[in-house]
């Protein structure tokens, strides 16, 4: 059975009528309906049966949706359907990177191309691990149900821009406040 990504929409923006913000994803619990042919590329391109979806106010409304469960698949959930996707990185980037304050009291916030503002904190870890493989930095903002958002290379070295020393343990690594906590981005030498 397919599911049209426009009647995914329709059900989330019936179940959102009533209320402000995300939708309550957490509450909803609906058993698998399939897998659906939509692909969030590395680039944060999604499409749909390989085309790129053109409306991006489904693109926004489907980022809501979201959610990483513990089988390590994405699924668009509704109170009455669950599909699962394909993400091949994290399924958000995040870029514009902006500082306010400086040192233990700086906040870093990003904005993700679903055009969500988030602060870097505890509700919204950052973390910078590497590809499978290879030495390349893997920069992610945990969000909600969980996903993540990529930084993008310019939002990345941004933040470069930004790091500190710091011991940590007894050793010295460096990093990035915000909000109080304090993110590695590498271990010094």
């Amino acid at each position: 059975m397919t599911q049209k990504p426009e009647t995914i929409a329709e059900q989330v923006e019936n179940a959102q009528a009533s209320s402000k913000g995300l939708p309550p994803l957490d509450k909803w619990n609906p058993e698998l309906s399939g897998a659906i042919d939509i692909v969030i590329a590395r680039d944060g391109q999604w499409l749909y049966q390989g085309k790129p979806i053109g409306r991006e106010a489904i693109v926004r409304l489907f980022s809501t949706i979201l959610r990483r469960e513990d089988d390590g698949h994405y699924y668009l959930v509704t109170p009455v359907e669950k599909w699962r996707i394909t993400v091949e990185d994290a399924p958000l980037l995040a870029h514009s990177l902006h500082a306010s304050g400086q040192g233990r009291e700086q906040v870093l916030s990003v904005t993700t191309n679903t055009g969500e503002t988030i602060e870097i904190g505890e509700a919204h870890p950052l973390h910078v691990g590497t590809y499978e493989g290879t030495d390349e930095p893997r920069p992610v903002v945990k969000l909600r149900h969980g996903i993540e958002a990529r930084l993008v290379t310019a939002a990345y070295y941004d933040m470069a821009d930004l790091v500190t020393e710091e011991v940590i343990e007894g050793e010295t690594a460096i990093g990035v406040w915000s909000s109080g906590n304090f993110y590695k981005i590498a271990a010094n030498g």
